[in-house]
């Protein structure tokens, strides 16, 4: 998925961990609907959003190489979007540290050969390249340091917002007039009536529920 020349973005998972834990040897060489694994995306081909216990096999299907990961941007620390391991393994096939941007109070092991870039909550972060990033609070367990992010370069800004039910009141204002041109919100509870998450997942049924809203407040666009 690419926003102009901005912004270039390749999903390597988009599956819910209870699910994606249950990915079977065959599937191993491949992305389709039996093997998503968890979720992780590839930003201008060396940026990653999350990295949890998939992300090596991902990378290398999607032909990545570790060493060329420079930064990781880490929604909260539930396995299935940080995993130690793996990460310590993206670091350790760099020359140059891994830098890691986590929300400010978040607890995090010592990994070497890993910068640890901690983020208050609205406040904007010069990446490089042109690059920005705001981390914003997150409706999810805050055992794991949730937060959702807003990215922009060259004009263009989009939201990424796994994991979190609905969105909280600071957040949701600090989108108003953001105008963005792409949004990412988790859908893990899918259609599913009754379902046990709320408060910390959406369901399909939520997320067109809040895109009126936020098209009233010009958090996003018609053409969003």
């Amino acid at each position: 998925m690419s926003t102009e020349k901005s912004f270039a973005l390749t999903f390597l998972g988009t599956c819910a961990c209870e699910i994606s834990r249950r990915l079977k040897d065959e599937c191993k060489d491949r992305f389709d609907n039996d093997a998503r694994r968890t979720s992780a995306m590839l930003m201008n081909g060396h940026y990653l959003i999350d990295c949890g216990m998939h992300i090596l096999d991902s990378l290398r299907i999607a032909g990545k190489p570790t060493n060329e990961i420079t930064d990781i941007f880490v929604t909260h620390l539930h396995i299935d979007h940080f995993d130690p391991e793996k990460l310590a393994q993206i670091a350790a096939s760099r020359s140059e540290p891994l830098r890691i941007w986590v929300r400010e109070d978040a607890k995090i092991p010592e990994i070497p050969n890993v910068t640890v870039m901690r983020m208050a909550q609205f406040q904007k972060y010069d990446v490089g390249e042109g690059l920005s990033v705001i981390g914003m609070p997150a409706n999810h367990d805050q055992k794991v340091f949730p937060q959702h992010f807003i990215f922009e370069r060259e004009g263009k800004r989009f939201f990424y917002g796994c994991d979190g039910g609905w969105l909280l009141n600071q957040t949701y204002c600090y989108m108003k007039n953001a105008e963005l041109d792409l949004i990412i919100l988790d859908c893990t509870v899918g259609d599913y009536v009754g379902d046990f998450r709320l408060g910390e997942h959406n369901s399909i049924p939520m997320i067109r529920l809040m895109l009126p809203s936020l098209r009233t407040v010009k958090a996003i666009k018609e053409d969003t």
